[in-house]
């Protein structure tokens, strides 16, 4: 098992920054790929970005692309989103979530609770 708890969310203005952490226990953080995801009220959950277990590939939403940055810090088993030039649309509760292999789906075997960011325009 594998636990992970998100945190720094809040609200933004448009174009401002936010950086999300996700928070892992468990079993040994470095042998998971991780991902996060957001979901809007009323729209279904989408992939925003992932990154290997060494952190050495990562891979994001063409939406994201250039403005998000996702990274981990193993030793500290924790992996983070950094979000910069926020728009509206990127309003959502966003999950991190963790597998052992690397997917860009919604297959994760493991999510946290998720952590809600607002985007004021």
């Amino acid at each position: 098992q594998v636990q992970l708890v998100e945190s720094g969310g809040g609200l933004v203005q448009a174009g401002g920054s936010l950086r999300l952490s996700c928070a892992a226990s468990g079993r040994t953080f470095s042998r998971y790929a991780m991902g996060w995801f957001r979901q809007a009220p009323g729209k279904e959950r989408e992939f925003v970005a992932a990154i290997t277990s060494s952190g050495g590939y990562t891979y994001y939403a063409d939406s994201v692309k250039g403005r998000f940055t996702i990274s981990r810090d193993n030793a500290a088993n924790t992996g983070y989103l950094q979000m910069n030039s926020l728009k509206p649309e990127d309003a959502a509760v966003y999950y991190c979530a963790a597998d052992l292999t690397f997917r860009v789906s919604n297959k994760y075997d493991y999510w946290g609770q998720g952590t809600q960011v607002t985007v004021s325009s």
